[in-house]
C-alpha cells in the first residue's frame, strides 16, 4: 500500500501523479487538488478549472484578475 502525501492515509488504491519531474502519491483526487492546484492570488480559492493567468500570476476568474492586476480580461465563454 502507499501513503497519501496530503493526509497520510495508507490506502491500497492510492495513485501517483508525476509533475515537473516529481512523483506525488495520493489516496483521492481531493487530496491531489489540495496539494497540487494553484490558488487564486486575489481571493485564495483553489483553481481546479481553467482560471486566468496574467503576467505569470494565477487567478480563478476574470473578476479577480482585473481586481488584482487592473488589467482588462474576460472569462472564456
Amino acid at each position: 500500500m502507499a501513503v497519501c502525501e496530503t493526509c497520510g492515509n495508507d490506502y491500497e488504491m492510492a495513485f501517483e501523479i508525476r509533475a515537473q519531474g516529481v512523483t506525488h502519491t495520493f489516496d483521492s483526487f481531493e487530496c491531489a487538488m489540495h496539494t497540487m492546484a494553484p490558488r487564486c492570488e486575489h481571493c485564495g480559492v483553489m483553481i481546479v478549472g481553467h482560471g486566468h493567468q496574467v503576467d505569470g500570476r494565477f487567478f480563478c476568474c476574470a473578476h479577480c484578475a482585473s481586481a488584482s492586476q487592473g488589467a482588462s480580461t474576460v472569462d472564456h465563454a
